[in-house]
């Protein structure tokens, strides 16, 4: 059960790091969307998971590979905005969030337009 305390460290990270994603978007030559769907922060406050929607599908490995070769300086992006608030910067463990792809796959399917064979 998560605290009061962790739900708002956890929005704001989330709002930080929309922002920050939403600028680098937008000062990028490629039309990438990245997007925080969710932020889990443990009790200690000590590490944060942060789940990200890619798209387009293609840039997702490349957009990921780049985040966690940046994770130090998000880390201190995130420790300048929060330095006030908490006393502990968490780390960040970013990862791929996959749910709307696969509900796009289960809605597929239920068409009968996937690999299951229609009965």
């Amino acid at each position: 059960m998560e605290s009061n305390r962790q739900r708002k460290v956890a929005q704001i990270i989330q709002e930080d790091f929309a922002e920050l994603f939403r600028k680098q978007a937008s000062e990028s030559k490629q039309s990438i969307l990245v997007s925080v769907s969710d932020v889990k922060v443990s009790a200690d406050l000590g590490i944060a998971k942060i789940y990200l929607s890619i798209f387009p599908q293609e840039f997702r490995s490349a957009v990921m590979k780049e985040i966690e070769e940046n994770k130090a300086q998000y880390r201190n992006f995130i420790g300048q905005k929060m330095a006030k608030q908490v006393r502990v910067i968490p780390n960040l463990n970013f990862y791929l969030d996959t749910a709307l792809d696969d509900v796009e796959k289960l809605e597929r399917e239920l068409r009968g337009e996937g690999d299951n064979p229609i009965l």
